[in-house]
């Protein structure tokens, strides 16, 4: 890269911070996001590394390390929004991976190919961290992708906790941290900074408080803000976790949310029915499921995805060592816990949010959120004896959704719960 290049990389750089500076107190979501990925793209003029992350990985040593963690998941999810999935899903296909691969690893993978995708294709990594307290199939995707870009990958592996968190499992998953600082530490060059890791600490755990607190707002009634809508806030808690943008923007549509109770607004004006929502969104189809519930008066007061990103909050205690809250903290969330402990996390939800239906997508592409999800509606409808609709589709993948068969389903749905409320 020349001299010159980099001089115009820099200056557009400089040209988007000051777009965003433009705005004082509200910080547009597009234009926060759009900066996070031009750093990103940006990073080598700067002098900065980039690392690929699983969603649900330790991101707060890494921008203590001053390196830009970008999520494949997130861009899944921006793909799926932007109707692409198709395409590069069989594009992945057509280089020899099953169709039964998870949506968002073949949309990635085919992304790294041939630069698709909404903007372009992700930065390219420096290293990559991959951490399977989601599922399994993040393993082999991460490798794919550490083989095609040659760089280092550091797996960090969380035991599933089907009734607790063993003492065992307490010291295995803390040592891996010390291991997670060492691969950084070499990847970057310069010693890790605890004064600074502790900071970001506490402003991921306000970020993921301020978060909850949102979401808490959809409890009245009616509910300032639906389920769809969290979907769409979401992006900041896992793209920018541990960075102060997320506390001003959240403390910001908190304040919007409050305002909105205060007036009596709802999310779906003339609210009748609560409902709760279980899985991923169908990322390419949220308007249009919105739409289709609001014209029965129904409202998505809550969902077990977006409350997942500030539900092992109750492990965390400031008082302890932050690095063994961490540990815990990542190992113990929803989708790496037994599915007695998912049914006790949804029973809450029910019961805080005065559900009257639970909504389940069971996501073909998704196999640790789907797999459990006949036993809990079966401890559902036991325990609060409330309706329940499955949904057969897929988070990115169209060709996997049938508008007419979930139309359906939803209408009748709905006539079930309109005749328990009578």
């Amino acid at each position: 890269m020349t001299e010159k290049l980099k001089q115009i990389l820099i200056f557009i750089a400089a040209g988007f911070k000051k777009l965003v500076l433009r705005f004082k107190k509200r910080k547009p979501m597009k234009e926060i996001m759009m900066i996070y990925y031009m750093e990103g793209k940006s990073a080598r003029v700067a002098g900065k590394k980039v690392a690929w992350i699983t969603s649900g990985g330790p991101v707060e040593p890494l921008i203590a390390m001053d390196v830009i963690p970008i999520y494949p998941e997130n861009h899944g999810a921006m793909i799926g929004a932007s109707k692409m999935g198709v395409a590069l899903c069989e594009k992945a296909e057509e280089m020899g991976y099953s169709r039964d691969l998870c949506s968002y690893a073949r949309a990635d993978i085919a992304c790294a190919v041939v630069n698709g995708g909404p903007i372009g294709g992700l930065p390219r990594p420096d290293m990559l961290v991959c951490c399977n307290n989601i599922c399994g199939t993040v393993l082999k995707w991460y490798e794919v992708q550490a083989r095609r870009f040659n760089v280092p990958l550091f797996i960090f592996d969380t035991p599933f906790c089907h009734t607790e968190y063993s003492e065992e499992a307490k010291k295995y998953v803390r040592s891996q941290i010390d291991e997670y600082m060492v691969f950084l530490e070499k990847a970057c060059g310069r010693k890790f900074d605890s004064g600074r890791m502790e900071n970001i600490w506490r402003w991921s755990i306000e970020g993921q408080k301020l978060w909850q607190a949102v979401l808490d707002t959809a409890a009245s009634r009616p509910a300032p803000i639906s389920a769809f809508d969290a979907f769409y806030h979401l992006a900041l808690i896992v793209s920018l976790r541990g960075r102060r943008d997320v506390l001003d923007y959240y403390s910001d549509l908190l304040a919007r949310m409050k305002d909105r109770v205060t007036r009596g607004i709802g999310a779906v004006p003339g609210e009748k029915y609560r409902l709760l929502w279980d899985n991923l969104p169908i990322w390419y189809r949220v308007r249009w499921l919105s739409q289709r519930f609001a014209s029965h008066g129904a409202c998505l007061v809550a969902d077990t995805y977006t409350s997942a990103w500030c539900g092992s909050l109750k492990y965390v205690d400031l008082s302890r060592p932050f690095f063994d809250s961490m540990a815990e903290a990542y190992t113990r969330i929803y989708l790496n816990v037994g599915i007695d402990e998912m049914a006790r996390t949804v029973i809450e939800m029910i019961d805080k949010y005065g559900v009257d239906g639970f909504v389940m997508h069971s996501n073909r592409s998704c196999k640790p959120y789907s797999l459990g999800q006949y036993d809990i509606q079966r401890i559902v409808e036991r325990e609060r004896g409330i309706p329940c609709l499955m949904l057969e589709a897929d988070m990115v993948d169209e060709r996997n959704f049938s508008e007419s068969q979930v139309a359906t389903r939803i209408d009748a749905f709905m006539e079930i719960i309109k005749q328990n409320k009578k």
